[in-house]
C-alpha cells in the first residue's frame, strides 16, 4: 500500500523557491509555497525520497488535519477524527509538541495535553485497549496553531535533516547544513564547477557544494523516525536508497578550495569532508584572506562578525580586505552571506542581488556578485 499523502517540509525563510523545484525534483506533486514551509503529495516512496535527498528541508512531516479551532472542545473533536491509527500502532509512542501564535488557545501546554488526550481516545476506540504502553517506535505528533487556525503534522524524520552525520565536529559558529545548501544552489554549483571558500571553518559550504556537484544524496547516510514504523515497508527505504546511490555522477569535474586562518578550523574541515567522503574533491590549508588567490569559478564564503564593538571593527577591516582581493565579475563570482547591514559599504561594491536569509536567529542578507 503507497496511497498518496500530504507531505510537508519547513525551510530556511528566503530559500522556499530553492525547496520547491528540489520537491519537483524528486517527483513532488500538488506543491504549495508558503512562507517557510513547502508541501507536497507523494506515497511512501517519495516520504522516504525527501528524507533522503532534500538538502533543504528541515525534516519532513505528514499533514495530518488542518481546521479551524476556538475552544479546547473544538481542537478535542477535530483531532479525535484524525484516523491515527494509519501511522501509529498500539505499542508505539506518540508524544506531542507545538506552537501557538495569536490565538483563542493560547496555552502551549494545555494544547499538548488536549491533542493527547484526543489522540489516547482515538486510538483507545480503534485498539480497544485502555492503557498504551508507548515502547514502541516514536511518532512525534506536533500542532501548529496560529490566529485559531490549527495543523496537525506527524514528524518522520527524527532528528533535523541538517544533521548529515559528516559534521560531528563543528567550530564555534558554523552555518546550519540546509542554509549552506540553500546558498549553494543559488550560487548555481554544477558537476563542473571549481568552488573556493577563504574562511572556511568546519568546511561546510566545501562540503555541501561537493554533495551538490557530485549529487550525492545528503542524508545517505543516516537514519529517519519513520524507517522503524511498521506502516512503511523496509523494501522502501531499500530501494530508495539504491535508487539514490545510483544517481551519484562520479565523473563530475567538481573541485572545492577552502582557507582558514585558525589550524584547528583548517584540520576540523579536512576531518569532516573525509567523513562526508569528498575529500579527495576537496583542498584545505591554512591562509589569511590577505593571501587569497583569485580562481575562476564561485567564491562562497561566510566571514567573521562580531557582537562586541571591537569585534565588529575587526570584521569591517577583514571586509575592506576581502573587497581588495575578492573582485568579482563574471567569471569570479562571489556570494557572502553577513549580518553586518553596511557589508557593501565596507566591501567597497554593491551586490548584484541581494537576499534576506537567517542564520539561526540572526537575520542577513545573502550579497550575491556576478556581473
Amino acid at each position: 500500500m503507497n496511497d498518496k499523502i500530504r507531505l510537508s517540509c519547513p525551510c530556511h525563510f528566503g530559500l522556499e523557491s530553492v525547496l520547491k523545484f528540489e520537491v519537483n525534483k524528486i517527483g513532488g506533486e500538488n506543491i504549495e509555497v508558503r512562507d517557510g514551509r513547502v508541501s507536497f503529495d507523494g506515497g511512501y516512496d517519495i516520504l522516504a525520497r525527501a528524507n533522503i535527498c532534500l538538502a533543504t528541508a528541515e525534516r519532513v512531516q505528514i499533514v495530518l488535519a488542518q481546521f479551524t479551532a476556538k475552544s479546547f472542545d473544538d481542537l478535542f473533536e477535530s483531532v479525535k477524527k484524525i484516523p491515527l491509527e494509519r501511522f501509529i500502532g498500539k505499542k508505539d509512542q506518540f508524544p506531542v509538541k507545538g506552537h501557538c501564535l495569536d490565538s483563542k488557545l493560547h496555552s502551549v501546554p494545555d494544547c499538548q495535553s488536549i491533542v493527547k488526550k484526543a489522540a489516547v481516545d482515538r486510538l483507545r476506540s480503534v485498539y480497544k485497549i485502555n492503557w498504551f504502553e508507548e515502547t514502541g517506535a516514536i511518532h512525534q505528533l506536533s500542532f501548529n496553531i496560529i490566529k485559531d487556525n490549527v495543523v496537525i503534522y506527524l514528524d518522520t524524520s527524527g532528528t533535523g535533516l541538517h544533521k548529515r552525520g559528516y559534521r560531528r565536529n563543528a567550530n564555534s559558529a558554523p552555518i546550519r547544513e540546509t542554509l549552506a545548501a540553500g546558498i549553494i544552489d543559488l550560487a548555481r554549483v554544477r558537476s563542473h564547477s571549481t568552488v573556493t571558500d577563504p574562511f572556511c571553518g568546519s568546511g561546510t559550504f566545501l562540503i555541501e557544494s561537493a554533495i551538490k556537484a557530485l549529487n550525492i544524496p545528503p542524508c545517505i547516510n543516516r537514519r529517519f523516525a519513520a524507517e522503524k514504523w511498521e506502516c512503511i515497508p523496509e523494501s522502501i527505504w531499500r530501494d530508495e536508497r539504491k535508487r539514490a546511490i545510483s544517481l551519484v555522477d562520479k565523473s563530475a569535474e567538481f573541485r572545492a578550495y577552502g582557507f582558514d586562518i585558525d589550524n584547528e578550523c583548517v584540520t576540523l574541515s579536512k576531518e569532516n569532508s573525509a567523513k562526508a567522503g569528498v575529500a579527495t574533491r576537496i583542498t584545505i590549508c591554512n591562509a589569511d584572506i590577505a593571501d587569497y588567490e583569485r580562481r575562476e569559478g564561485i567564491t562562497i564564503c561566510n566571514p567573521p562578525y562580531g557582537e562586541r564593538m571591537l569585534e565588529i571593527r575587526e570584521a569591517e577591516q577583514i571586509y575592506k580586505k576581502m573587497g581588495e582581493v575578492f573582485r568579482p565579475d563574471r567569471e569570479h563570482s562571489c556570494f557572502i552571506i553577513s549580518p553586518h547591514e553596511d557589508f557593501e559599504k565596507f566591501f567597497s561594491k554593491k551586490a548584484d542581488k541581494k537576499r534576506k536569509l537567517y542564520n539561526g536567529m540572526i537575520k542577513c542578507n545573502l550579497y550575491m556578485y556576478f556581473k
